[in-house]
């Protein structure tokens, strides 16, 4: 027991030795910096959603896989639902699609098309 109280107060003067010893005028650079999480610009301006469609039959949507997740997790998903329309609504045209690059990318060739031969689109998809 007294083992480890002279362990002790020998770390604790130890310490003082080194606060006293050390002082910050002495430091190479800043010993710290101090980040300000507020946000320094105005949010952006939102845009609405596109209006919802009345019907999805007769209509092509968009399958859009931004990468996220890997690159085995969308086609998955995409294959399940291409299933279940499929099955329930033969009527609507899938279109999968991949993004170029990764999420963090645009990709202004494909929302072009989407916009041109699209009705809907569902973006991001993953497993």
């Amino acid at each position: 027991m007294k083992k480890k109280a002279l362990s002790i107060s020998a770390f604790l003067a130890i310490v003082a030795v080194m606060a006293v010893a050390y002082t910050p005028a002495q430091a190479p650079g800043p010993l710290i910096t101090v980040m300000n999480p507020a946000v320094a610009n105005k949010m952006v301006d939102r845009l609405p959603l596109s209006p919802r469609l009345n019907t999805l039959e007769n209509k092509t949507i968009y399958f859009v896989d931004i990468g996220w997740g890997g690159p085995h997790a969308a086609p998955s998903v995409c294959e399940e639902m291409q299933a279940w329309f499929a099955q329930n609504m033969p009527t609507v045209k899938l279109v999968y699609r991949r993004i170029k690059g990764s999420y963090e990318s645009d990709d202004p060739e494909m929302w072009q098309e989407i916009s041109q031969k699209g009705n809907a689109a569902f973006v991001g998809i993953s497993g």
